[in-house]
């Protein structure tokens, strides 16, 4: 049986995302990839344009389908034994507001990194 690959494209110029990552690096099971946005060239249209991989965390699964904001964090930390801690973040009753805070989180980390005015994305 062939075990499906999933890719995380992450901020690798985020402090806070570097950590992160650090942490599923050494936390994973060894069917997640990671994908650094600032070192990736955009193939013909296949990945989002970048202003949308920095302003949320994207996850392509091994089946070629797009996961994006929270769901895509907690696809991510599924590859680690953590998983279930995040699973509840997916459940309807808190679905909305725990997506309202990540969504108010990740729109306040891009303005404070790229949409300054002085910053190059």
């Amino acid at each position: 049986m062939e075990v499906l690959m999933d890719t995380l494209f992450y901020d690798g110029q985020c402090p806070l995302c570097a950590k992160e990552i650090s942490t599923l690096r050494k936390l994973q099971r060894g069917n997640l990839i990671f994908a650094d946005i600032h070192a990736q060239k955009n193939r013909k249209g296949m990945l989002p344009d970048h202003e949308a991989l920095l302003r949320r965390l994207h996850l392509l699964t091994g089946d070629g389908e797009w996961v994006v904001g929270l769901p895509a964090n907690v696809r991510a930390w599924s590859h680690t034994r953590l998983g279930f801690f995040f699973r509840p973040l997916l459940w309807p009753v808190i679905y909305p507001v725990a997506a309202r805070i990540y969504r108010n989180w990740a729109d306040k980390r891009y303005q404070r990194k790229y949409a300054c005015g002085t910053c190059e994305v």
